[in-house]
Protein backbone atom coordinates (compact mmCIF):
# COMPACT_ATOMS: atom_id res chain seq x y z
CA UNK A 1 0.00 0.00 0.00
CA UNK A 2 1.02 3.35 -0.85
CA UNK A 3 1.90 5.66 1.71
CA UNK A 4 2.18 9.67 1.88
CA UNK A 5 3.43 11.69 4.10
CA UNK A 6 1.30 15.08 3.19
CA UNK A 7 -0.98 13.38 1.10
CA UNK A 8 -3.55 16.48 0.56
CA UNK A 9 -0.25 18.09 -1.18
CA UNK A 10 1.22 14.75 -2.82
CA UNK A 11 -1.98 13.82 -4.43
CA UNK A 12 -3.75 17.49 -5.27
CA UNK A 13 -5.89 17.90 -7.90
CA UNK A 14 -3.89 19.71 -11.05
CA UNK A 15 -6.36 22.66 -10.63
CA UNK A 16 -5.09 22.67 -6.58
CA UNK A 17 -1.51 22.79 -7.61
CA UNK A 18 -1.99 25.38 -10.28
CA UNK A 19 -3.62 27.53 -7.54
CA UNK A 20 -0.81 27.31 -4.74
CA UNK A 21 1.76 28.09 -7.88
CA UNK A 22 -0.10 31.19 -8.81
CA UNK A 23 -0.44 32.48 -5.58
CA UNK A 24 3.03 31.88 -4.10
CA UNK A 25 4.34 33.06 -7.57
CA UNK A 26 2.34 36.19 -7.45
CA UNK A 27 3.87 36.82 -3.56
CA UNK A 28 7.42 35.41 -4.08
CA UNK A 29 8.08 37.53 -7.25
CA UNK A 30 7.16 41.12 -5.07
CA UNK A 31 9.59 39.58 -2.07
CA UNK A 32 12.38 39.33 -4.48
CA UNK A 33 11.09 42.59 -5.93
CA UNK A 34 11.60 44.20 -2.47
CA UNK A 35 14.32 42.37 -0.60
CA UNK A 36 16.99 41.48 -3.51
CA UNK A 37 18.39 44.67 -5.41
CA UNK A 38 20.41 42.33 -7.70
CA UNK A 39 16.99 40.08 -8.97
CA UNK A 40 15.38 43.21 -9.28
CA UNK A 41 18.09 45.04 -11.44
CA UNK A 42 17.62 42.13 -13.52
CA UNK A 43 13.76 42.36 -14.11
CA UNK A 44 14.21 46.32 -14.69
CA UNK A 45 16.72 45.45 -17.36
CA UNK A 46 14.38 43.06 -18.77
CA UNK A 47 11.36 45.63 -18.24
CA UNK A 48 9.27 43.15 -16.23
CA UNK A 49 7.76 44.41 -12.36
CA UNK A 50 5.86 42.28 -10.61
CA UNK A 51 2.60 44.09 -11.80
CA UNK A 52 3.66 41.73 -14.67
CA UNK A 53 3.18 38.52 -13.24
CA UNK A 54 -0.67 36.98 -12.39
CA UNK A 55 0.89 33.61 -12.54
CA UNK A 56 2.93 30.36 -13.34
CA UNK A 57 1.63 31.29 -17.10
CA UNK A 58 3.69 35.02 -16.93
CA UNK A 59 6.73 32.75 -15.63
CA UNK A 60 8.85 33.27 -18.94
CA UNK A 61 8.66 37.28 -18.80
CA UNK A 62 11.15 36.77 -15.95
CA UNK A 63 15.14 36.72 -16.33
CA UNK A 64 16.81 33.46 -15.95
CA UNK A 65 19.59 33.05 -12.79
CA UNK A 66 22.52 31.19 -13.81
CA UNK A 67 25.80 29.91 -11.92
CA UNK A 68 27.23 33.00 -12.51
CA UNK A 69 24.92 34.94 -11.34
CA UNK A 70 25.55 33.37 -8.05
CA UNK A 71 29.17 34.12 -8.19
CA UNK A 72 28.81 37.75 -9.02
CA UNK A 73 26.25 38.54 -6.16
CA UNK A 74 28.46 36.16 -4.24
CA UNK A 75 28.10 36.26 -0.68
CA UNK A 76 25.00 38.08 0.63
CA UNK A 77 23.82 39.42 -2.91
CA UNK A 78 20.64 36.97 -3.52
CA UNK A 79 19.69 36.92 -0.21
CA UNK A 80 15.74 38.00 0.71
CA UNK A 81 15.56 38.62 4.70
CA UNK A 82 18.14 40.37 7.12
CA UNK A 83 20.85 37.88 8.02
CA UNK A 84 19.27 38.06 11.50
CA UNK A 85 16.26 35.88 10.10
CA UNK A 86 18.37 32.87 8.70
CA UNK A 87 19.17 30.25 11.08
CA UNK A 88 21.77 28.26 8.38
CA UNK A 89 23.67 27.63 5.51
CA UNK A 90 24.72 25.78 3.08
CA UNK A 91 27.24 25.62 0.46
CA UNK A 92 28.80 23.80 -2.28
CA UNK A 93 31.54 24.89 -4.91
CA UNK A 94 30.92 27.29 -7.57
CA UNK A 95 32.73 27.15 -11.53
CA UNK A 96 36.41 29.55 -10.00
CA UNK A 97 36.05 28.31 -6.67
CA UNK A 98 33.80 30.93 -5.48
CA UNK A 99 31.23 28.70 -3.58
CA UNK A 100 27.74 29.04 -3.65
CA UNK A 101 26.04 29.96 -0.50
CA UNK A 102 22.36 29.46 0.41
CA UNK A 103 20.98 30.94 3.04
CA UNK A 104 17.31 29.40 4.97
CA UNK A 105 15.25 30.71 7.55
CA UNK A 106 13.67 28.68 9.83
CA UNK A 107 10.51 28.30 8.01
CA UNK A 108 12.77 27.38 5.34
CA UNK A 109 14.22 24.32 6.98
CA UNK A 110 10.96 23.41 7.99
CA UNK A 111 9.52 22.90 4.50
CA UNK A 112 12.90 21.47 3.03
CA UNK A 113 12.68 18.99 5.47
CA UNK A 114 8.84 17.98 4.64
CA UNK A 115 9.94 17.79 1.11
CA UNK A 116 12.70 15.14 2.39
CA UNK A 117 10.32 13.37 4.91
CA UNK A 118 7.71 12.86 1.73
CA UNK A 119 10.73 11.10 -0.51
CA UNK A 120 11.33 8.85 2.83
CA UNK A 121 7.88 7.74 2.85
CA UNK A 122 7.75 7.29 -0.32
CA UNK A 123 10.66 4.53 -0.27
CA UNK A 124 8.35 2.78 2.42
CA UNK A 125 9.68 4.55 5.75
CA UNK A 126 7.23 4.84 8.96
CA UNK A 127 8.19 5.63 12.63
CA UNK A 128 8.65 1.63 13.02
CA UNK A 129 11.79 2.27 10.66
CA UNK A 130 15.90 2.82 11.65
CA UNK A 131 17.14 5.67 8.92
CA UNK A 132 21.05 5.58 9.02
CA UNK A 133 21.88 8.59 7.03
CA UNK A 134 25.18 8.08 5.49
CA UNK A 135 25.45 11.41 3.05
CA UNK A 136 28.17 13.87 4.43
CA UNK A 137 27.09 16.31 6.81
CA UNK A 138 28.41 19.99 7.57
CA UNK A 139 28.32 22.20 4.52
CA UNK A 140 26.78 19.39 2.28
CA UNK A 141 23.05 19.53 2.05
CA UNK A 142 22.73 15.70 1.55
CA UNK A 143 23.29 14.78 5.78
CA UNK A 144 21.06 17.63 6.88
CA UNK A 145 18.07 17.14 4.67
CA UNK A 146 17.38 13.88 5.34
CA UNK A 147 19.10 13.93 8.71
CA UNK A 148 15.77 16.17 9.02
CA UNK A 149 13.36 14.05 6.92
CA UNK A 150 13.84 11.45 9.23
CA UNK A 151 12.69 13.05 12.06
CA UNK A 152 9.63 14.26 10.89
CA UNK A 153 8.59 11.06 9.72
CA UNK A 154 9.53 9.33 12.98
CA UNK A 155 12.25 7.33 12.57
CA UNK A 156 15.30 6.54 14.82
CA UNK A 157 17.75 8.23 13.28
CA UNK A 158 21.48 7.47 12.97
CA UNK A 159 23.13 10.60 11.47
CA UNK A 160 26.64 8.70 10.77
CA UNK A 161 27.77 10.91 8.20
CA UNK A 162 29.91 9.36 5.23
CA UNK A 163 32.98 7.15 5.24
CA UNK A 164 34.59 4.82 7.97
CA UNK A 165 32.79 1.61 6.21
CA UNK A 166 33.49 -0.58 8.75
CA UNK A 167 31.21 1.35 11.74
CA UNK A 168 28.55 1.75 9.06
CA UNK A 169 28.72 -2.20 8.62
CA UNK A 170 28.40 -2.62 12.24
CA UNK A 171 25.75 -0.01 12.58
CA UNK A 172 23.70 -1.42 10.19
CA UNK A 173 23.87 -5.16 11.89
CA UNK A 174 23.75 -3.82 15.34
CA UNK A 175 21.23 -0.99 15.25
CA UNK A 176 18.92 -2.97 13.09
CA UNK A 177 18.75 0.03 10.08
CA UNK A 178 15.69 -0.66 8.09
CA UNK A 179 16.48 2.91 5.58
CA UNK A 180 20.05 3.62 4.24
CA UNK A 181 20.53 7.30 2.89
CA UNK A 182 23.78 7.65 0.65
CA UNK A 183 25.48 8.44 -2.72
CA UNK A 184 24.54 5.56 -5.11
CA UNK A 185 28.26 4.76 -4.90
CA UNK A 186 29.12 4.39 -1.80
CA UNK A 187 25.67 2.05 -1.48
CA UNK A 188 27.50 -0.39 -4.09
CA UNK A 189 30.82 0.13 -1.94
CA UNK A 190 28.90 -0.52 0.95
CA UNK A 191 27.28 -3.84 -0.45
CA UNK A 192 30.57 -4.82 -1.98
CA UNK A 193 32.12 -4.23 1.43
CA UNK A 194 29.80 -6.91 3.01
CA UNK A 195 30.30 -9.44 0.50
CA UNK A 196 34.08 -9.53 1.09
CA UNK A 197 32.95 -10.06 5.03
CA UNK A 198 30.34 -12.89 4.03
CA UNK A 199 27.36 -11.05 4.20
CA UNK A 200 24.82 -12.18 2.48
CA UNK A 201 21.36 -9.78 1.96
CA UNK A 202 19.09 -11.83 3.85
CA UNK A 203 21.88 -10.98 6.98
CA UNK A 204 20.96 -6.99 6.18
CA UNK A 205 18.22 -5.62 7.93
CA UNK A 206 17.81 -3.32 5.32
CA UNK A 207 14.86 -2.86 3.35
CA UNK A 208 14.33 0.62 1.47
CA UNK A 209 17.81 3.30 0.44
CA UNK A 210 17.75 6.38 -0.90
CA UNK A 211 20.47 7.48 -2.96
CA UNK A 212 21.44 10.65 -4.68
CA UNK A 213 23.76 13.75 -5.22
CA UNK A 214 25.68 11.61 -8.60
CA UNK A 215 24.12 10.44 -11.36
CA UNK A 216 23.63 6.47 -11.95
CA UNK A 217 22.48 4.14 -14.10
CA UNK A 218 19.37 1.46 -14.48
CA UNK A 219 22.05 -1.06 -14.07
CA UNK A 220 23.79 0.09 -11.01
CA UNK A 221 20.28 0.43 -9.26
CA UNK A 222 20.04 -3.19 -9.98
CA UNK A 223 23.21 -3.99 -8.89
CA UNK A 224 22.73 -2.36 -5.78
CA UNK A 225 19.20 -3.80 -4.95
CA UNK A 226 20.47 -7.21 -6.05
CA UNK A 227 23.67 -6.69 -3.24
CA UNK A 228 21.68 -5.19 -0.67
CA UNK A 229 18.67 -6.81 -0.88
CA UNK A 230 16.63 -3.46 -1.13
CA UNK A 231 15.02 -0.98 -3.29
CA UNK A 232 16.36 1.59 -4.30
CA UNK A 233 15.12 5.32 -4.60
CA UNK A 234 16.29 8.18 -6.62
CA UNK A 235 16.35 11.70 -4.77
CA UNK A 236 17.08 14.84 -7.35
CA UNK A 237 18.32 18.46 -5.68
CA UNK A 238 20.38 21.02 -5.44
CA UNK A 239 21.92 23.40 -2.80
CA UNK A 240 20.76 26.89 -4.55
CA UNK A 241 17.32 25.23 -4.06
CA UNK A 242 17.59 24.00 -0.26
CA UNK A 243 19.15 20.63 -1.02
CA UNK A 244 18.11 16.80 -1.74
CA UNK A 245 14.04 16.73 -1.74
CA UNK A 246 13.22 18.74 -4.58
CA UNK A 247 11.88 15.93 -6.49
CA UNK A 248 12.09 12.05 -5.44
CA UNK A 249 11.37 8.53 -6.58
CA UNK A 250 7.89 6.61 -5.40
CA UNK A 251 7.34 2.74 -5.56
CA UNK A 252 6.98 3.06 -9.73
CA UNK A 253 10.53 4.02 -9.95
CA UNK A 254 10.27 5.31 -13.20
CA UNK A 255 11.31 9.57 -12.61
CA UNK A 256 10.88 11.91 -9.37
CA UNK A 257 8.44 13.51 -8.61
CA UNK A 258 8.46 17.22 -7.95
CA UNK A 259 7.58 18.66 -5.54
CA UNK A 260 5.54 21.38 -7.32
CA UNK A 261 3.90 23.20 -4.16
CA UNK A 262 7.51 24.66 -3.15
CA UNK A 263 8.74 24.37 -6.83
CA UNK A 264 7.98 25.17 -10.34
CA UNK A 265 9.73 23.54 -13.00
CA UNK A 266 10.15 24.48 -16.97
CA UNK A 267 12.44 22.85 -19.79
CA UNK A 268 13.97 25.13 -22.10
CA UNK A 269 16.12 25.05 -25.07
CA UNK A 270 19.61 25.84 -23.43
CA UNK A 271 20.98 27.86 -26.70
CA UNK A 272 17.68 30.23 -26.79
CA UNK A 273 16.25 29.89 -23.51
CA UNK A 274 12.61 29.35 -25.36
CA UNK A 275 10.23 27.30 -23.04
CA UNK A 276 9.43 23.79 -24.55
CA UNK A 277 6.20 21.93 -24.77
CA UNK A 278 5.94 19.26 -21.66
CA UNK A 279 7.61 16.02 -23.05
CA UNK A 280 10.53 17.77 -24.81
CA UNK A 281 13.62 17.11 -23.54
CA UNK A 282 15.58 20.23 -22.56
CA UNK A 283 16.90 22.44 -19.74
CA UNK A 284 15.70 21.71 -16.12
CA UNK A 285 15.27 25.24 -14.79
CA UNK A 286 13.52 25.93 -11.16
CA UNK A 287 11.76 28.53 -9.64
CA UNK A 288 11.50 28.25 -6.06
CA UNK A 289 8.01 29.98 -4.55
CA UNK A 290 8.04 29.56 -0.98
CA UNK A 291 11.74 30.07 -0.10
CA UNK A 292 12.29 33.32 2.41
CA UNK A 293 16.05 33.28 2.92
CA UNK A 294 17.18 32.61 -1.03
CA UNK A 295 14.36 33.16 -3.57
CA UNK A 296 15.70 31.81 -6.86
CA UNK A 297 13.10 33.09 -10.02
CA UNK A 298 14.61 30.82 -12.62
CA UNK A 299 17.47 29.29 -12.31
CA UNK A 300 18.97 27.48 -14.73
CA UNK A 301 20.02 23.70 -13.49
CA UNK A 302 22.16 22.96 -16.63
CA UNK A 303 20.72 19.32 -16.16
CA UNK A 304 19.36 17.87 -19.18
CA UNK A 305 15.87 16.26 -18.84
CA UNK A 306 12.24 15.58 -19.55
CA UNK A 307 8.87 16.09 -17.79
CA UNK A 308 5.79 13.75 -17.69
CA UNK A 309 2.42 14.50 -16.24
CA UNK A 310 1.32 10.90 -17.17
CA UNK A 311 -0.99 9.77 -14.80
CA UNK A 312 1.60 7.55 -11.61
CA UNK A 313 1.01 4.41 -10.64
CA UNK A 314 1.52 5.66 -6.68
CA UNK A 315 -1.24 8.04 -7.12
CA UNK A 316 0.58 11.57 -6.79
CA UNK A 317 -0.24 14.10 -8.77
CA UNK A 318 2.92 16.31 -9.21
CA UNK A 319 4.74 16.11 -12.50
CA UNK A 320 7.78 14.02 -12.44
CA UNK A 321 11.01 15.16 -14.05
CA UNK A 322 13.32 12.14 -15.92
CA UNK A 323 16.51 11.27 -14.34
CA UNK A 324 19.24 13.76 -15.37
CA UNK A 325 20.75 12.72 -19.04
CA UNK A 326 23.47 14.96 -18.99
CA UNK A 327 24.50 18.84 -19.06
CA UNK A 328 24.55 21.95 -20.52
CA UNK A 329 27.57 22.67 -18.92
CA UNK A 330 30.94 21.35 -18.44
CA UNK A 331 30.14 20.39 -14.62
CA UNK A 332 31.19 16.84 -13.91
CA UNK A 333 29.78 15.18 -10.57
CA UNK A 334 32.57 13.26 -8.52
CA UNK A 335 32.12 11.48 -4.98
CA UNK A 336 28.71 13.39 -5.14
CA UNK A 337 30.88 16.99 -5.15
CA UNK A 338 30.28 19.63 -8.40
CA UNK A 339 33.85 19.82 -10.18
CA UNK A 340 34.54 22.11 -13.33
CA UNK A 341 37.67 21.87 -15.42
CA UNK A 342 38.19 25.71 -14.97
CA UNK A 343 38.59 25.02 -11.41
CA UNK A 344 41.80 22.72 -11.94
CA UNK A 345 42.93 25.02 -15.31
CA UNK A 346 43.02 27.73 -12.08
CA UNK A 347 45.22 25.51 -10.16
CA UNK A 348 47.52 24.71 -13.02
CA UNK A 349 48.28 27.98 -14.46
CA UNK A 350 48.61 29.26 -10.72
CA UNK A 351 51.37 26.98 -10.14
CA UNK A 352 52.87 27.98 -13.31
CA UNK A 353 51.94 24.80 -15.76
CA UNK A 354 50.45 25.55 -19.08
CA UNK A 355 46.92 24.77 -20.14
CA UNK A 356 47.78 21.10 -21.75
CA UNK A 357 46.32 18.49 -19.38
CA UNK A 358 43.64 15.97 -19.36
CA UNK A 359 41.27 15.07 -16.67
CA UNK A 360 40.62 11.05 -16.54
CA UNK A 361 37.49 10.14 -14.54
CA UNK A 362 36.50 6.37 -13.98
CA UNK A 363 34.79 4.23 -11.24
CA UNK A 364 36.64 1.76 -10.03
CA UNK A 365 34.78 -0.65 -7.02
CA UNK A 366 31.99 1.62 -7.11
CA UNK A 367 34.34 4.71 -5.98
CA UNK A 368 34.95 7.64 -8.50
CA UNK A 369 38.43 8.04 -9.30
CA UNK A 370 39.67 11.28 -10.75
CA UNK A 371 43.69 11.64 -12.23
CA UNK A 372 44.89 14.42 -13.79
CA UNK A 373 47.54 14.72 -16.34
CA UNK A 374 49.51 17.74 -16.65
CA UNK A 375 52.23 18.63 -19.26
CA UNK A 376 55.38 20.16 -18.10
CA UNK A 377 56.55 22.63 -20.63
CA UNK A 378 60.31 22.09 -21.77
CA UNK A 379 62.38 24.28 -19.05
CA UNK A 380 60.17 22.37 -16.22
CA UNK A 381 60.97 19.03 -17.28
CA UNK A 382 63.18 16.67 -15.50
CA UNK A 383 64.00 12.77 -15.61
CA UNK A 384 64.71 13.85 -11.63
CA UNK A 385 61.95 10.97 -9.61
CA UNK A 386 62.32 12.77 -6.64
CA UNK A 387 61.41 16.22 -7.91
CA UNK A 388 58.57 15.38 -10.17
CA UNK A 389 57.21 13.54 -7.21
CA UNK A 390 56.91 16.50 -5.43
CA UNK A 391 55.51 18.73 -7.48
CA UNK A 392 52.96 16.23 -8.23
CA UNK A 393 52.35 16.34 -4.65
CA UNK A 394 51.95 19.96 -4.34
CA UNK A 395 49.27 19.92 -7.27
CA UNK A 396 47.84 17.21 -5.42
CA UNK A 397 47.41 19.97 -2.49
CA UNK A 398 46.28 22.78 -4.71
CA UNK A 399 43.48 21.01 -6.09
CA UNK A 400 41.96 19.43 -2.82
CA UNK A 401 42.11 22.81 -1.03
CA UNK A 402 40.49 23.92 -4.16
CA UNK A 403 37.99 20.82 -5.20
CA UNK A 404 37.53 19.48 -1.61
CA UNK A 405 38.13 15.71 -3.03
CA UNK A 406 41.53 14.11 -3.61
CA UNK A 407 42.93 13.48 -7.05
CA UNK A 408 45.85 11.90 -8.81
CA UNK A 409 48.20 14.53 -10.62
CA UNK A 410 50.55 12.50 -12.89
CA UNK A 411 53.08 15.17 -14.43
CA UNK A 412 53.69 14.06 -17.98
CA UNK A 413 56.71 15.05 -20.83
CA UNK A 414 56.01 17.75 -23.37
CA UNK A 415 53.77 17.29 -26.25
CA UNK A 416 52.38 13.55 -24.79
CA UNK A 417 48.38 14.83 -24.36
CA UNK A 418 46.59 13.83 -27.56
CA UNK A 419 46.16 17.03 -29.55
CA UNK A 420 42.49 16.73 -31.34
CA UNK A 421 42.51 18.59 -34.22
CA UNK A 422 45.00 21.32 -32.37
CA UNK A 423 42.67 21.77 -29.52
CA UNK A 424 43.74 18.89 -26.55
CA UNK A 425 40.12 16.69 -25.49
CA UNK A 426 40.38 17.93 -22.05
CA UNK A 427 37.69 15.51 -19.75
CA UNK A 428 37.34 12.08 -20.68
CA UNK A 429 34.73 10.25 -18.26
CA UNK A 430 35.48 6.25 -18.15
CA UNK A 431 32.47 6.17 -15.76
CA UNK A 432 29.27 4.18 -17.21
CA UNK A 433 26.36 6.19 -16.51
Amino acid sequence: MERYFQPEIECASQEQIKAWQDERLVKQVKHVWENVPYYRKKMEEKGVTPDDIKGRDDLHKLPFLSKDDLRMAYPYGLRGVPAKDCVRIHSTSGTTGKRVVAFYTQHDIDLWEDCCARALTAAGATSEDVCQVAYGYGLFTGGAGLNGGSHKVGCLTIPISSGNTERQIMFLQDLQATVLCCTPSYAAYLGESMKEMGLTPDQIPLKAGIFGAEAWSEEMRQDIQNTLGIKAYDIYGLTELSGPGVAFECSAQNGMHINEDHFIAEIIDPSTGEVLPEGSKGELVFTSITKEAFPLLRYRTRDICMLTREKCSCGRTHVKMAKPMGRSDDMLIIRGVNVFPSQIEAVLLNAGYPANYQIIIDRVRNTDTLDVQVEMTPEMFTDNMGEIKKRQSELESGLRNMLGISAKVVLVAPKTIVRSEGKAIRVIDKRKI
